[in-house]
């Protein structure tokens, strides 16, 4: 090879070393130094360090850690790219984030919208970069939320602006904390690190599917927040955008529950279920597409059915932890998948409107609860509602009233044996596995009546499939508890190349809610890039 062909990298990744897991990460630095030997780099020179750890249990008997590997030097490493190519070794992205600052002076500060992932994190590198921006919400901080979250499970007594949807940390704080993510973005590094810093377990850096736990992620909520504070930001809870107005100067006006706030600009990052926002902005002249999306149930299992059937006999193996799954069916019009998958989790009680029962999945760090849940949504066409955004809004919230219904009306959730689903009766009662839904708070009863009948027979043949890939997935006595609506916006806020709304230059819309992102790293990462944008555009605030 010439010299030509030489190149000078920051970084190489050896991806795809599978071991045994009873062997030490050590082993994988030893197969990772005589790769980079045969691609002709001297491996004393290097440093190894894991950069993703997965679990491959495609052979119960013979279950494997699969890591790949990053090499790292004082100096650049100079290698050969066809020689790399051959090895399959790769260039890690370069980490970490460099912000660009705009000369554009803001005479008001600038305001985020929303506290959840997307919100936490523009908020918080406006906050380090000097641009000491003020952040809201309309729920309340992860102590009160928590607070009314338990009144809500005890007594049914709901609070429509605090809830599990709307306050600190967004839907995404009574989750599983859950960070897997299919992009592909070097923020997203950024992001996981940032996360350690405010109290979220190292592992989230390494491991392929990283989570961090309900019980962790509102103490991370409230170190972001707190952290926004101290480096010149400001946080108000109980305050819901109702309208922004352009002002003739330049500047905005967000009409707030707690009075106008102007600012310079605004990080729109609503959530995925601020209907009267989408009203507000439609209203307003805002661009708004709708989009597809999907609705379906939870079901949950024995933790322990779920580890046997995935792990074999190593089921219970501390290394492993509780088993996940994430299975699709794509052999019909509409697909089928499961979503939101919670090891050892409980199904929680996700309503924020008056009279409408939701869904939703969650987890503690340990992951080690009785059951395992996940969600089985079916995909929702925009021609099935008319292809409208409140078409979407109102598809949507038609299903969770009905779910009210049939509840009995006082937010107890329907529930049906997955045996009665299939065979579209209702003789029997959960024996085995117990629902877990607000302690129990369920009424049995046709959960397939609920929905249009393409639903319905979409999650038929979505468990039908799924027990052929695991055994025991469609068991007769699984639990399903409906309805699962809100898996992810159904509406999309227009921006352009700038990140902006179209035609509304100061406001950026950013994160799930504004349907730009689908978890909690995508919607931080999108955040990231609407406070960069902005950045990129205005110099830092000064009074």
């Amino acid at each position: 090879m010439g010299n030509n062909e030489r190149r000078d990298f920051r970084g190489l990744l050896i991806s795809g070393i599978s071991l045994d897991i009873d062997s030490h990460e050590s082993e994988a630095f030893k197969i990772a130094a005589s790769e980079m030997k045969r691609a002709g780099i001297n491996p004393a020179r290097l440093r190894f360090r894991v950069y993703k750890k997965s679990i491959d249990a495609r052979k119960k008997s013979e279950i494997k850690f699969v890591y790949s590997v990053i090499a790292e030097a004082d100096e650049p490493i100079r290698a050969d790219e066809a020689r790399l190519a051959a090895r399959r070794i790769k260039a890690i992205s370069k980490e970490g984030i460099e912000p660009i600052f705009g000369e554009e002076r803001m005479s008001r500060r600038p305001l985020v919208v929303g506290m959840g992932p997307a919100g936490l994190f523009a908020a918080l590198i406006l906050a380090e970069n000097g641009y000491a921006p003020i952040i809201i919400d309309r729920g309340d901080c992860v102590a009160k939320r928590c607070e009314i979250n338990r009144n809500f499970i005890d007594n049914g007594v709901l609070d429509t602006e605090s809830n599990i949807q709307f306050g600190a940390g967004g839907a995404g704080t009574f989750s599983d904390g859950k960070l897997m993510t299919r992009i592909n973005d070097p923020k997203i590094s950024y992001v996981l690190r940032r996360l350690c810093d405010f109290g979220a377990p190292e592992e989230i850096i390494t491991a392929a599917k990283p989570h961090i736990g309900t019980d962790l992620l509102v103490k991370v909520v409230d170190g972001i927040l707190a952290y926004i504070e101290k480096t010149g930001g400001e946080v108000i809870y109980r305050c819901r955008l109702d309208g922004i107005r352009e002002n003739k100067d330049g500047t905005l006006s967000a009409l707030t529950t707690k009075g106008e706030i102007p600012c310079s600009a605004m990080v729109l990052a609503p959530g995925h279920s601020a209907r009267d926002t989408y009203r507000m902005l439609l209203d307003s002249g805002y661009m708004i597409d709708a989009k597809a999306f999907s609705v379906g149930v939870r079901i949950e299992h024995l933790r322990a059915d779920i580890d046997r059937a995935l792990y074999g006999d190593r089921a219970g193996d501390p290394r492993l932890g509780a088993a996940e799954y994430h299975l699709s069916d794509t052999t019909a019009d509409r697909g089928v998948y499961t979503f939101c998958m919670c090891p050892g989790g409980q199904v929680v009680a996700g309503a924020s409107e008056d009279g409408g029962v939701v869904v939703n999945g969650m987890s503690n760090y340990a992951r080690d609860g009785l059951n395992s849940n996940s969600a089985v949504a079916v995909s929702v066409n925009k021609e099935d509602y008319g292809a409208t955004p409140m078409g979407a809004i109102e598809f949507q919230r038609k299903l969770e009233r009905l779910a009210f219904r049939a509840g009995g009306e006082n937010y107890f959730a329907p529930a049906q044996t997955l045996g009665d689903f299939m065979d579209g009766a209702c003789k029997n009662e959960p024996r085995r596995i117990m629902p877990s839904y607000r302690d129990g708070k369920v009424k049995i009863t046709r959960v397939d009546e609920i929905f249009p009948e393409y639903i319905s027979d979409g999650l038929r043949r979505g468990f039908a499939s799924f027990e052929r890939k695991i055994e025991g997935f469609a068991a007769r006595d699984a639990v399903i508890t409906g309805v699962e609506s809100r898996t992810s916006a159904p509406v999309r806020i227009l921006r352009n190349e700038e990140m902006s709304a179209v035609g509304h230059s100061l406001v950026y819309p950013s994160g799930e809610g504004a349907g730009y992102a689908g978890g909690i790293t995508s919607a931080a990462v999108d955040g990231l890039r609407s406070a960069l944008a902005l950045m990129k555009r205005f110099a830092p605030y000064k009074e």
